[in-house]
């Protein structure tokens, strides 16, 4: 990573479940970051353009490439009584309708979020509560897609990047398509979705109005956006098959690269098609981790650095405070948005360092409730994992990890730019034209892992009797 510019951007969270970002400004900060990168770049011109963004969200934009509003993101759960009614039946399985589930897990290789969590959600909920926005939209798009329209004017999306519309058939990952049988089913209009490209194809040259917005020369290729969790696991040096890597950022995940198609509609788990060609991920989610150590600071009035600090003084188990980071539902391994966390034991003197510390075990502990059924699922051991995201910043966090989970942890260097770098080395696989089977930068993500921190190894792991995260004498970590 030679360097890196960050502008941050704002959220709204609405009632009913509503949570919201504003286009324009995610196009706002991506122009001012990269305009103060291009002017250190001393005149050179970049190879390419990549795009890496969050996932699952929908903007809808009118026929003059506008947003025509705030873009409904992979928190929002307005959507979850349309889906739950487009998904159901007389009969439910895992609240689904038997026959409804047997044809998207055939056909995707997974199924819509009852949570309403994901564009068919979204699609679903503006469809009937905003008809206005949904009759005006031209195309619906996912947040990468946005911001490759407004570098290039084009609006396209990847096979990989509209999985999570559960509208594709990915039977084949050579010949991914729009699956007009579940479409029909879903009453969703096909002229309103962008066009469907391979994955890593060139989107097409950089617009000039883009390029005077970024600082940068016209016609620079700019390839097509993946989501975050694809390029996570590659800036993660996590790309053979069963290479895990554990993800905290404001969600967080654990996952691998796997050789199979399945489908856990019970755990909300899947093998999703992989930003690498031929290659499945293992998906999972747990809505909130890094944004509940955000969620402490604005409650307490203290800098997330200071709380880190404070937390490290406190022995392990915070003083039988506990910590459930459901704060805007969850996934994974239960798929259920209304559920809510919280503190609890609290007494009267109860410290700010003991929330802190309670924070990071939480987390912690709910990332080992999920661990069980994703190994099961990838059928193997996930050890060690590869830890990216802004918590594997943290020494602390990191050793809680490994305690709670049991696993060693690999603190990787510069884990807060994991999809980033993963996002360049994809967009520069385009030019190698080397086989899946020997991905041309895997040497390059061996050594980053050696240039991460010493392993953390597990120091006083927890029995799985406190897994449940129920009692106030579980011992998370020695660290």
């Amino acid at each position: 990573m030679l360097d890196r510019e960050r502008e941050p951007v704002g959220l709204r969270v609405l009632p009913g479940g509503g949570v919201e970002q504003s286009p324009v400004e995610w196009w706002r900060a991506t122009a001012a970051a990269c305009r103060r990168l291009a002017a250190r770049a001393d005149g050179d011109t970049p190879a390419a353009v990549a795009v890496t963004a969050q996932w699952a969200g929908t903007v809808p934009v009118g026929a003059d490439g506008e947003a025509l509003s705030d873009a409904l993101i992979w928190m929002d759960a307005r959507g979850a009584p349309f889906v739950r009614r487009a998904a159901g039946g007389p009969i439910r399985v895992a609240g689904y309708g038997p026959l409804r589930l047997a044809r998207w897990l055939r056909r995707t290789g997974g199924a819509p979020a009852l949570s309403g969590r994901d564009p068919f959600g979204h699609i679903l909920w503006l469809r009937h509560q905003r008809p206005e926005v949904y009759d005006a939209a031209a195309v619906l798009l996912e947040p990468a897609d946005w911001l490759g329209l407004c570098l290039t004017g084009r609006a396209a999306t990847t096979a990989v990047t509209a999985t999570l519309h559960w509208l594709t058939n990915t039977r084949d990952l050579h010949r991914i398509r729009y699956d007009d049988g579940l479409l029909r089913a879903a009453a969703v209009d096909a002229a309103k979705l962008p066009e469907l490209l391979p994955t890593n194809t060139v989107l097409g040259p950089l617009a000039p109005n883009a390029a005077e917005a970024l600082g940068l020369a016209a016609g620079v290729p700019v390839v097509a956006g993946t989501p975050d969790t694809m390029s996570a696991a590659v800036g993660a040096g996590a790309v053979a098959d069963g290479a895990a890597h554990l993800y905290v950022g404001t969600s967080s995940w654990l996952s691998c690269h796997v050789d199979f198609k399945r489908t856990d509609p019970q755990h909300g788990i899947a093998s999703l098609p992989s930003a690498l060609p031929g290659r499945y991920l293992v998906s999972d989610e747990q809505e909130t981790a890094g944004a509940s150590l955000e969620k402490l600071s604005a409650l307490v009035g203290a800098e997330i650095p200071e709380l880190l600090a404070e937390a490290a003084a406190v022995p392990a188990g915070a003083g039988g405070v506990l910590f459930t980071p459901w704060l805007n539902g969850e996934r994974t391994p239960v798929d259920d948005h209304l559920v809510r966390g919280g503190w609890l034991n609290i007494g009267l003197d109860t410290t700010r360092a003991q929330l802190a510390r309670a924070t990071l075990e939480g987390v912690a502990l709910n990332l080992r409730w999920m661990r069980g059924p994703v190994e099961r699922f990838a059928r193997r051991r996930l050890d060690p994992l590869a830890f990216v995201g802004g918590g594997a910043r943290s020494e602390l966090w990191c050793q809680i990890m490994a305690d709670v989970l049991d696993r060693e942890v690999r603190q990787i260097a510069d884990p807060i730019d994991a999809n980033v770098r993963g996002g360049a080395l994809l967009a520069g696989s385009r030019w190698t034209r080397s086989p899946s089977t020997t991905f041309p930068a895997a040497s390059l993500w061996r050594a980053s892992i050696g240039r991460g921190r010493t392993p953390a190894r597990p120091t006083t792991p927890c029995s799985p009797r406190s897994a449940a995260c129920t009692s106030p004498r579980v011992a998370c970590t020695g660290g």
